[in-house]
């Protein structure tokens, strides 16, 4: 028999985080610890508005088998007990964490992996004015990506100022659904002319088949209308590229099988996240590696990360200690 603990934490962010659809100032995330046999789980997630989740309700979701995870719970099991989403992220996590725990392998080992080596993140640039964002990046600009965000009627003035100011780094747009078809198609050939690497889901999932037979210049990349392997057949269609993030697949277990499979139809993986703390990185360092593009600085845009947290060296992230996750 386990025990289970569920925490709802807030994590101050530094300044505000601005996407197309909102700012916030502070990550609001979802902890679960499992215990037993004298070893401990942790798994963290953020529920997302977006997908009509809420602190309240993903701990509800937690809640309602806490009978079964105290019964000792397994995670193939849970697949079927959660949909996709943050609730199921956070238990799927958490049995991860306990497992390498308790035989003493670490996580990366019980998922297949050889080893577990760094990861360079690209470093996101909030919503803002031009000349905003060209401060952003001239502040950022020896790292070695950039990803900043864009959803209105200056977005080619934005894209301009972050290029003259960062020269050098690689660029990813990402419209979190901000655009129309006519305004890609609008904007698309002057982001190919600003070397810009990949754009992220530039129109509102469910209403992107239009992307089906467009031969955008800069590759495309689904976010939004990417959670499990149930949308992948669709996106393949439509994007060159899938971002991955746990809380859109409901945990680590899900997020490999949906990884494998999309490698075999020939996409190219992202790995993104939430804005939230170390705790939820870790297990995505998992899936990072090998990835075309990696997005894993959330605890870079808190004011203050859990410890102890990772190890960001730039934007090189050094491998977990199980004294944190795994």
């Amino acid at each position: 028999m386990g025990t289970l603990d569920v925490r709802e934490e807030r994590w101050p962010i530094a300044g505000a985080f601005v996407i197309s659809r909102g700012a916030k100032t502070e990550a609001q995330v979802i902890t679960a610890e499992i215990h037993q046999d004298g070893a401990a789980g942790r798994g963290e997630c953020t529920p997302y508005p977006r997908y009509g989740e809420t602190c309240a309700g993903v701990g509800e979701q937690i809640e309602s088998l806490r009978a079964r995870i105290e019964a000792d719970l397994d995670r193939q099991s849970l697949q079927g007990l959660l949909p996709a989403g943050a609730a199921r992220n956070a238990l799927d996590c958490a049995l991860w964490d306990l497992q390498a725990k308790r035989v003493g392998v670490p996580a990366w080992a019980l998922a297949g992996l050889a080893r577990l080596d760094p990861v360079k993140t690209a470093y996101t640039l909030s919503l803002a004015e031009p000349e905003a964002m060209a401060q952003q990046a001239r502040a950022n600009n020896r790292r070695p990506m950039l990803k900043l965000k864009i959803g209105g009627p200056d977005d080619l003035d934005r894209v301009e100022a972050v290029r003259a100011a960062a020269p050098k780094c690689r660029l990813i747009v990402d419209a979190n659904e901000g655009l129309d078809f006519d305004a890609l198609r609008r904007l698309a050939p002057d982001l190919k002319r600003l070397d810009v690497k990949l754009v992220e889901q530039p129109l509102k999932a469910g209403e992107d088949e239009a992307l089906e037979g467009y031969d955008c210049p800069v590759p495309l990349c689904a976010d939004e209308s990417l959670h499990t392997r149930t949308e992948l057949a669709a996106c393949a269609r439509r994007y060159a590229c899938i971002n991955v993030k746990l809380d859109k697949a409901g945990g680590l277990t899900e997020a490999l099988a949906l990884v494998r499979e999309a490698r075999s139809l020939g996409l190219e993986i992202m790995i993104g996240c939430m804005v939230a703390t170390s705790l939820a990185i870790a297990p995505a360092l998992i899936l990072a590696q090998g990835a075309a593009f990696v997005d894993l600085d959330g605890p870079l845009l808190l004011a203050k990360d859990r410890e102890p947290g990772l190890i960001y060296r730039g934007s090189m992230i050094e491998p977990f200690a199980p004294a944190l996750w795994g």
